[in-house]
């Protein structure tokens, strides 16, 4: 039980709370980068996720980039990339770099699998009442693949928060630092209260999106709207 003594004492000294080395800090540095590789990966992966869907074609580019993606360690990449050359080296572009690359695998599947899930009969009279293929992508694709769309941006948002982590092991900064530098001082207490401040972290990002995703689907919307009354009905005068 002494490591429990040791985390809370980590947690509740005001050291651990101040400072470039303090969790406030730290987490500025780790929200900036997961952020800024979350926004990369969803310039990349769902405009070209949404066409492939409304075209139909590039079905197993998509499912293949994904898997691709999964199998290649992240760690790995990021070390390759820092002994490499200019421009990448100890950079931020070399963390975007490899950040980018493993989100943009479940924001280009989910995408593209819900655009495809998307009811053909819904998108064949779509087009018999005259809309033009944006349109159809727009009013009727797009709000339909909501759902699944969101999953990917959520499931990506929640993997880089805890992925970017292992930045730290080559030298970089945020929340993962914390967890390097208590096996570096042999500070059980530090190790585990870093591990728990990210995870309780990324189980909030976690709810963060699936509130956003309820927020931003359309059809969770139009059923919240109140229904319309229903004008009662005048009795014609004597």
């Amino acid at each position: 039980m002494g490591w429990l003594l040791d985390t809370f004492a980590w947690l509740t000294d005001p050291q651990s709370w101040q400072g470039s080395r303090g969790i406030p800090t730290l987490l500025v540095e780790h929200l900036g980068l997961t952020a800024a590789s979350l926004g990369l990966a969803c310039l990349i992966g769902l405009p070209l996720a949404v066409w492939l869907g409304h075209v139909g074609r590039g079905g197993v580019l998509a499912v293949q980039v994904g898997n691709i993606g999964r199998a290649v360690p992240t760690l790995a990449l990021l070390t390759i990339l820092v002994l490499a050359s200019a421009p990448f080296g100890r950079s931020t572009l070399t963390q975007l770099v490899a950040f980018t690359a493993f989100a943009i695998p479940p924001i280009l599947t989910n995408t593209y699998v819900g655009m495809r899930d998307v009811d053909r009969e819904v998108v064949d009279a779509a087009r018999g009442m005259g809309m033009t293929g944006s349109q159809v992508l727009r009013r009727v694709e797009l709000p339909l693949a909501t759902t699944m769309l969101m999953t990917g941006v959520r499931i990506a948002a929640v993997q880089l928060f805890a992925t970017v982590s292992i930045a730290a092991i080559v030298g970089f900064g945020g929340l993962g630092r914390i967890v390097t530098n208590g096996f570096a001082l042999r500070d059980v207490g530090q190790v585990v209260g870093g591990a728990m401040v990210i995870a309780a972290l990324a189980l909030l990002v976690e709810l963060v999106f699936e509130q956003l995703s309820k927020v931003l689907d359309p059809r969770r919307r139009a059923d919240s709207r109140p229904a319309p009354r229903t004008p009662e009905p005048v009795a014609p005068l004597p």
